[in-house]
Parts: structure tokens; C-alpha cells; sequence
């Protein structure tokens, strides 16, 4: 139908007015503006349009190691000379659970390493780890057939901001507060308390992250074991997300040997290999639970994206995947942690009263501003306009009500993932703004 005469802008001024069209639960939940939505607006203006104007040290995404770099850019090259197999990785649908062999070679190292038995059966891909969890945690918790409501149990807050807002529903997690020990005049760890943990009747599974995005704290393997025995003991599963951990990509300071068993479902990411592009999550779980993803899977996207499965493979089979996580990887995040802890130490006064978490794995600082006269929510606009982007901490505490805690709203996020001079120039920034926000107290 050809257009009416007349400049395009009074055509569309003619036209009725479109109503508001109300949202189903389901959209009320996930179409609103969360944490989750700011962080990865934030982090693509840092690093799209505002890169090199914005000192971006909230988001999560990984450093560019040049091996690791050069690496992917190998494969995508034998990927290139072998014809048959870069057109099947673009040009053909997967199974919904994911490419057998990457699977057959997933399970293989896992046992080979580690002793667990497993086969591809037990091994599905994603689309990303975050859609594993939208997955199982939906799967497992929210509203039931005999009117009954289930919940995830987080045992310790602060835990993940991207799991807070995944519920189809509403309620779907519960938390508890973690036992805080302070280490020093300016360090501290968090540990599960297991006497507050109390596992209601309504608890349908318990998860948490290994190591922990955003404190970078790893629970150790005693309360790894007191968890796993609780959730046989009750009968729910024990979800750990891995997305940071043993065996791949390594990104963990600590001795902290990764668990699996029958009640266990493990979740591992290629994202922190340098691939977050490939969207490529890995869950490790009974048959029947890979057999529930992999029809999820098929229902809400045909099948996964192919590539990252196809450059990872070989190096899955050869184990060479165990070799640059533990030589290349690892070490490049250990000393961008060190780094930004000795620029924290050098520019923060010694007589406030600020914590940093011991850091123990992952991209992240994880800050305690004790006595904080200002919201962390207020920091992070003042640092914002100043052009360097934190994370406030209080998303991070969900599935609870902390109106009374007023750790909650002093704690804050920093990546260290960017180059020294960013990281350098960002903290400079953040201790000038912490120290005049002390000062106004």
C-alpha cells in the first residue's frame, strides 16, 4: 500500500493513539527495570559508545588475555580450512541438549579429571548460564499443582544480581544473612551461619556461586559438605553454579576441589574462557534432569548456538582446556586482583572504616564501607557523573528484608578486569568520593 502524500512524521501523528497494553505476571517480572538491566546497560555504554570516555569497574565482563585471544583466533582459523564443519557450525540446527561430541567430551574430561560418573547423558548446553538458572530455578521453585508455594534457599547473602529477578512468579527466593569475619584493620570473609540456615518445608533447593559473584568469596569445603548433606538429607538438589571455578576457566586463588554427586547440579561457562559472545552454558545433572533442559531448551529456542561448543571441543578432548585455565587464565586474574587491592590500600585513608573482602576468585573486589552516611545507590550516581561506573551493593542482597542491616547498603562492587590505568584512575576517583561522602557524615 503506498504511503499518503505528506511527510512521514504527520502520517504517524494521525494515527490513534496505541493503549498501554497490560502485562502478565510473567512480563510485570521480567520486563521491569532491575539491577540486572542497569549493569548490562552500563556495561555496553562502557563498552560500546563510551569506550575509552567511561572507567568502567562494575561489569563482568572478562579481560582481554592476548594468549587466550590468539587462541580463539587459531580455532576460528582450523574452523575456516575445514569446510564441512564451519558450515555445520553455522549452518545447522543442534540438539536441544547440544552437540553430542561436545557433550561425550565435556562428561569424559569431568571423569577423567575427577572420577565422577558421567556420560553425555549427563551434560546439557545453554544458551549462557544465566538461562541455565532461569531454567532450573523455575523448574524447581514457584507455584505447584497442590497449591503450594516452593522457594530457593540462598544461604548466604550477597549472592549473584542475576538471578534476583528470574522468577516467572513472585517469592521465589529466601536467604540468609552470613556469619561476617573481620580480618585486620581492612579485610573481612563471609561463612555461611548454620545456625540461622533452618530449612523450612517450603525449601525446594538450595543454590549458591562457587566463587561467589559479587564478594569473590568461596565457600570452603566443610561448608560445601554440610550443604551437599543437607540437601540428600531433605531430599532437594544442591545447585552450585560454577560459572568462575575448577576445572575451567580457573578463575579461584584458593584450594577448592569441585564436588558432583547424584543431588548436585553443577553449572560451568565458557564466559570467563574470553567467550561470552558464544552464550555457551554447561549443566552437569542426573539423566532426567539433562532430559527436562534439553526439552526446556527446544521449546523456548530450538537449539544453542553452536560456536563456542565447536572452538572449545578439541581442547575439551585433549584437556588442554585444564592447562591454559590453570597457566594462563588464573594467573592473569590473581595479579589483576593483587593490583587493584594494592591501589585500594594506597588510595583509601587508613582511618576510615572500609573493609575489602579476601579475594578469592572471580573479576570482582567486593568493598564494605562501614558507617556509609550515604546509600551505596547515591555512591554510584555520584561516581556515574564523574564517569566511572561501580555497582551499588544493595541488589545484591535479596530474599530478604534488610531494612535493619545496615551492611546491606554499604558494601559495593568493583571489577578489576580492566587495564591498570583504568583500575588505577578508578579507585582514585572512588576514594575521593568515599572520603567526601565521610566527610558530610
Amino acid at each position: 500500500m503506498p504511503r499518503p502524500d505528506g511527510p512521514f512524521p504527520d502520517f504517524v501523528s494521525d494515527l490513534p493513539p496505541v493503549p498501554f497494553w497490560p502485562r502478565s505476571r510473567f512480563g510485570h517480572n521480567l520486563a521491569r527495570r532491575t539491577g540486572t538491566v542497569q549493569l548490562m546497560e552500563d556495561l555496553g555504554e562502557a563498552m560500546t559508545t563510551g569506550r575509552g570516555e567511561l572507567l568502567m569497574m562494575g561489569g563482568g565482563n572478562p579481560g582481554h588475555i592476548p594468549e587466550i585471544q590468539a587462541l580463539w583466533r587459531q580455532r576460528m582459523t582450523e574452523l575456516l580450512a575445514d569446510a564441512p564443519a564451519f558450515d555445520a557450525m553455522l549452518g545447522d540446527y543442534d540438539q536441544p541438549a547440544g552437540h553430542p561430541g561436545f557433550r561425550a567430551a565435556v562428561a569424559d574430561l569431568l571423569q577423567r579429571t575427577f572420577g565422577w560418573p558421567l556420560t553425555a547423558k549427563n551434560i546439557a548446553v545453554t544458551n549462557g548460564g544465566q538461562t541455565a538458572f532461569f531454567f532450573l530455578f523455575n523448574r524447581f521453585a514457584g507455584d505447584f499443582d497442590d497449591g503450594s508455594h516452593r522457594r530457593i534457599l540462598l544461604p548466604l547473602v550477597p549472592e549473584y544480581i542475576g538471578y534476583a529477578d528470574q522468577a516467572v512468579g513472585a517469592d521465589l527466593f529466601t536467604a540468609r544473612r552470613p556469619a561476617i569475619e573481620l580480618i585486620g584493620d581492612h579485610s573481612f570473609k563471609y561463612h555461611i551461619d548454620f545456625d540461622r540456615l533452618a530449612l523450612t518445608d517450603d525449601i525446594a533447593a538450595i543454590a549458591i556461586s562457587r566463587p561467589t559473584n559479587p564478594s569473590s568469596n568461596v565457600l570452603t569445603g566443610p561448608e560445601i559438605d554440610r550443604l551437599s548433606a543437607l540437601a540428600r538429607e531433605r531430599g532437594v538438589p544442591l545447585l552450585i553454579d560454577n560459572a568462575y571455578g575448577v576445572p575451567f576457566p580457573g578463575v579461584i586463588f584458593e584450594d577448592a576441589a569441585p564436588v558432583w554427586e547424584p543431588h548436585i547440579i553443577l553449572s560451568l561457562s565458557l564466559s570467563k574462557l574470553g567467550l561470552p559472545g558464544t552464550r555457551t552454558g554447561i549443566v552437569v545433572a542426573r539423566e532426567d534432569i539433562i532430559e527436562e533442559l534439553s526439552a526446556i531448551n527446544a521449546i523456548t529456542s530450538l537449539a544453542n548456538n553452536n560456536i563456542g561448543q565447536a572452538l572449545t571441543r578439541p581442547l575439551m578432548e585433549s584437556g588442554d582446556i585444564l592447562r591454559i585455565s590453570r597457566d594462563l587464565i588464573r594467573p592473569f586474574y590473581r595479579a589483576k586482583a593483587d593490583f587493584a587491592l594494592d591501589c585500594l590500600h594506597r588510595s583509601l585513608p587508613a582511618d576510615l572504616p572500609w573493609r575489602v573482602h579476601r579475594a578469592e576468585g572471580a573479576f570482582f573486589l567486593w568493598l564494605w564501607c562501614e558507617h556509609l552516611p550515604i546509600p551505596t545507590r547515591e555512591l554510584y550516581q555520584r561516581l556515574k557523573a564523574r564517569k566511572t561506573l561501580i555497582i551499588p551493593g544493595e541488589s545484591f542482597f535479596y530474599g530478604l528484608d534488610t531494612a535493619d542491616w545496615p551492611h546491606s547498603h554499604e558494601c559495593l562492587r568493583l571489577s578489576h578486569t580492566q587495564s591498570e590505568d583504568t583500575v588505577r584512575r578508578g579507585i582514585a576517583i572512588l576514594a575521593e568520593e568515599i572520603a567526601r561522602a565521610y566527610g558530610e557524615g
